[in-house]
């Protein structure tokens, strides 16, 4: 037996997949995130589907623990040693104002305080020359200080060193050597790219989070090999693709988003399968929601993430899928302001003390509660029976916590309960409208693809209220984002600053693309050679470009046989579909070069990735209660696991599985696909906009 193994730990739920590759078939875990011990919740899932750690291998592991260090600001005490000149490089930033009209405005402060910031003398400039040798003597002082500190963390970042890093590289090594104990780091081993603000603070970032995140990833590998695994442990990356174990301890900063990157990957899968050229994946948790744009079996990486949103927050240069993410989740708490204003989240319940229905403690209503109190979650149906549910608390918590103060009767749960729903769909839509409509897309062109333990109880009326005519429910959607990840390949981005004029147009002045694609291929092909033992199967080459005088550039794919009129005209069919017009008389020029390699993975099949029907055919019919926009109906309640691909109805109805639950509205018709996706069709009768 060869067992592949997805994980994933969320805000609320741990998730475990496993895929028996010679019986092709499917084994699902889901318990409630141990905020104690993450590493505890992976093996008591493991446990739970009776999967022995000696047989899986190939484990793939997505964890949110770097974001929350981040967002927590609870990680090393750090330093970051620098070119004599540039201390204060983190605080000035870009010098920028994204919000020009807010007079309170201030920026998340950087993570390494002043008087931990040290400068060396040293100097390289843009061409690499060496302006002023790495003094060995002040850094002996700067390592004195840094002892007397009782630093744990550094990041080493200097001038130009994406240009040559030879003396990030010396100061790193003396570092590491006089202060063996410190975790190290460099800001080239993140970016090779000119843009200093942002490379210091990746190299910041990644030495804050560095020593958590690396003895973490340290305490899986124990576990598993006490529980005698000796196969290959791969990390989910924020770029699409997994990382081995060094790679990750090296550059935790790649795992920014680890988490719902596999839920991406899966479900550009079922796109490919399905043929659906647009797809918007949408990804409801515990604690957030969080969407993505799918076209054309493929997603957008974005080259910079900014921990705590681009407003107030900190940059990270590394590459991350282009997700859209907002704090609003099935634990997402619902509370009255001082105003008597109604909101729902950021703050969360998650797995401890959660939802006031789960009885572990909580006393704030959820939106997992006011889902409950409308009928729309049954109790015996959740986690298979395994956590029951308590409606009459949900309803005491919803009432005292939001109705009452909001001058409700006592029997008006329902109307209250619609109203954190409502207030939830609103706030996730903005999400799906800023990577469609906010980019010039038709949103009624999109199939919204839901998953998470929340998505699809909230994706019709989410798209009724877009006007998104088609919704796609995978299999086992409360685990899709471990599912997603037994599809993800090893990958290596490579991104540099290359400077080239591309308004001329000689062919051969193009040549100056060969050589620097051909030597970042090399170094790619060897990075997956050495992390994974694989050769490459297959690379992707963008260049960015704009116009000379712009800020910001666009990704246009490049070959290093272009000439530099293809290079121009794609550049400006590019900006052109993107922005509405395009001037063909004004300079253009090449900034920087990106190239992935991505190594072959064995992936499931999707015929797998669904339970078969239980024997004889029999579909148990249940009804209950369940109130809609329109009040209470009574509502058609199907198992999942009973329903076999091409069986077809219509709403309202309720479709029951082990960790998630799908609302079907008055009038929507759905079927079982071949792969055992649900397919939904909104019905315009019910208000969809036409």
């Amino acid at each position: 037996m060869a067992l592949i193994v997805g994980t994933d730990i969320g805000g609320t739920f741990t998730d475990v997949v496993g895929y028996d590759t010679e019986k092709r078939s499917l084994h699902f875990g889901k318990g409630l995130t141990d905020y104690g011990d993450l590493v505890n919740g992976v093996f008591d899932c493991l446990s739970q589907i009776e999967i022995d750690p000696a047989a899986v291998s190939v484990l793939k592991h997505g964890t949110t623990q770097v974001i929350n260090i981040l967002l927590e600001r609870k990680g090393a005490r750090t330093a970051l040693v620098t070119t004599k000149g540039f201390r204060d490089v983190l605080e000035i930033g870009r010098a920028s104002r994204p919000l020009p009209f807010d007079l309170t405005y201030r920026r998340d402060p950087p993570l390494v305080e002043r008087a931990l910031r040290f400068e060396v003398n040293e100097r390289i400039d843009a061409k690499g020359q060496v302006l002023q040798p790495l003094d060995m003597e002040d850094l002996e002082r700067i390592c004195r200080r840094l002892e007397d500190e009782r630093v744990e963390a550094v990041a080493v970042s200097f001038l130009n060193a994406y240009v040559t890093p030879s003396h990030e590289d010396g100061a790193a090594a003396f570092i590491r050597a006089r202060l063996p104990h410190v975790y190290v780091t460099t800001g080239a081993e993140h970016s090779r790219e000119w843009f200093e603000f942002e490379r210091s603070s990746t190299a910041a970032a990644n030495a804050y989070v560095g020593p958590r995140a690396s003895h973490y990833v340290q305490r899986l590998e124990t576990r598993l090999d006490e529980a005698g695994f000796d196969g290959r442990l791969l990390i989910m990356g924020s770029h699409g693709g997994v990382l081995s174990v060094r790679r990750a301890r090296e550059q935790p900063v790649a795992l920014v988003e680890s988490g719902p990157i596999g839920g991406c990957i899966g479900a550009t899968a079922y796109a490919d399968a399905l043929g659906l050229d647009r797809m918007v994946a949408f990804d409801m948790g515990g604690t957030t929601a969080k969407c993505a744009l799918i076209e054309k079996g493929s997603f957008e990486i974005q080259p910079t993430y900014y921990i705590g949103g681009y407003e107030h927050g900190l940059p990270l240069r590394t590459p991350v899928l282009d997700i859209v993410e907002v704090g609003t989740g099935g634990g997402s708490i619902a509370y009255v302001d001082r105003q008597e204003h109604l909101h729902v989240g950021p703050r969360s319940a998650g797995s401890n003390p959660g939802p006031v229905c789960f009885r572990r403690g909580g006393n704030e209503p959820t939106v997992t509660d006011a889902n409950v109190v409308l009928g729309r979650i049954g109790s015996g149906a959740f986690l298979s029976g395994s956590l029951s549910l308590d409606r009459d608390a949900a309803v005491a918590a919803l009432m005292g916590k939001v109705g009452t103060p909001l001058g409700f009767a006592a029997a008006a749960e329902d109307q209250v309960a619609r109203g954190v729903l409502a207030l939830a769909n609103a706030q996730m839509g903005t999400a799906i409208k800023e990577v469609t409509v906010e980019r010039g897309k038709d949103i009624r062109d999109f199939t919204l693809f839901v998953f998470g333990g929340g998505g699809p109880l909230h994706g019709v009326e989410l798209a009724r209220e877009l006007g998104i005519r088609r919704v796609v429910v995978p299999p086992e959607p409360g685990n899709f984002s471990a599912l997603g990840m037994l599809f993800a390949p090893a990958r290596i981005d490579e991104i540099r600053t290359v400077r080239l004029d591309v308004t001329g147009g000689a062919d051969d002045e193009a040549q100056g693309l060969a050589g620097p694609l051909a030597d970042m291929e090399a170094h790619a092909s060897a990075a997956l050679l050495r992390d994974f033992e694989a050769e490459a199967v297959a690379f992707e080459r963008q260049a960015e470009m704009r116009y000379k005088g712009q800020r910001h550039t666009i990704r246009v794919a490049v070959d290093a046989r272009d000439s530099f009129d293809r290079l121009r005209q794609a550049f400006l069919t590019t900006y052109a579909h993107r922005y509405g017009r395009a001037d063909a008389d004004a300079p253009v020029e090449l900034i920087g070069l990106r190239v992935t390699a991505i190594a072959a993975a064995p992936a499931p099949d999707l015929r797998a990735m669904h339970r078969a029907a239980r024997p004889g055919g029999t579909i148990v019919r249940r009804w209950r209660d369940v109130c809609f926009n329109t009040g209470r109906l009574r509502t058609l309640v199907l198992n999942r696991y009973d329903l076999p691909p091409g069986f077809q109805e219509q709403g309202p109805a309720i479709i029951e599985e082990f960790g998630a639950t799908t609302l079907i509205g008055p009038g929507d018709r759905f079927e079982v696909g071949q792969f055992g996706e649900l397919q939904i069709t909104i019905s315009t009768a019910a208000g969809l906009p036409s």
